[in-house]
């Protein structure tokens, strides 16, 4: 498809036709069959981007990549930047679609990977087999943590302490048994030990990897900020807004 149809196209949805205009490109459609599948096409794009990129913000970020990408493909030669114009910004994306190259996500939620760092873990518990705290410890720092899970549990028949319950909801929660992890979270932070704040933290990062951004949010703003990683709950609550 050519510029000048991607132009026409746009000025017959944009209404900037005259009347005879209108009605000749009409009757073209009427009567060129390849004509009137690449103008479907080309609605079926302008619609989906509007739909996409309806809000302001998010379309003047999206305009400003596209125009740099844009002029790679159709301004070799004038590496000057240009205003879009609506057909331009539709011949543009079109390429964009057509190499590939259109990943662009400007409601991008964050990721629960990009925050997901478990402290190391180093037990000193008593009235627990070493060796049988060894292996909880070896196997949830080498993040192993299917294996460390049932290790956990074991140990908890002996010694049901904050400090084993934590490794254990987050070992949980790493394996995505969430409805088990959040509870012990919670129980965590409804106490007073030194793993109440963090409780609070994996609990929101339960709900972002679920997707539940809300409640993620929701979450982070009880989290106190003498939280010691309390710069990952402000970025990441920068991120949910």
């Amino acid at each position: 498809m050519n510029e000048e149809r991607y132009i026409l196209f746009d000025q017959y949805l944009q209404g900037e036709l005259t009347v005879d205009e209108k009605n000749n490109f009409e009757k073209q459609l009427s009567e060129d069959a390849a004509l009137a599948s690449e103008f479907e096409s080309f609605k079926e794009m302008h619609f989906q981007l509007e739909n996409k990129f309806g809000r302001q913000q998010e379309r003047a970020v999206f305009e400003e990549n596209l125009t740099r990408i844009s002029d790679k493909y159709f301004n070799k030669n004038n590496h000057k930047v240009v205003s879009l114009k609506p057909w331009y910004f539709a011949v543009a994306a079109s390429v964009i679609i057509m190499f590939g190259l259109f990943f662009f996500d400007y409601r991008h939620n964050p990721s629960f990977d990009d925050y997901n760092h478990p402290e190391s873990a180093y037990f000193t518990e008593r009235g627990v087999s070493e060796a049988i705290l060894k292996q909880a410890e070896n196997n949830f720092n080498g993040k192993r943590y299917e294996t460390a899970i049932p290790i956990f549990e074991m140990i908890l028949k002996q010694n049901n302490s904050d400090e084993i319950k934590y490794f254990y909801a987050v070992s949980l929660l790493q394996v995505s048994k969430y409805a088990k992890a959040e509870t012990i979270f919670k129980e965590l932070e409804a106490g007073n030990s030194v793993y109440k704040e963090k409780a609070k933290w994996n609990l929101a990062l339960s709900k972002l990897k679920q997707g539940k951004y809300n409640e993620c949010k929701a979450i982070l703003q009880t989290i106190s900020q003498d939280y010691e990683d309390y710069d990952d709950v402000e970025q990441l609550l920068e991120e949910l807004d």
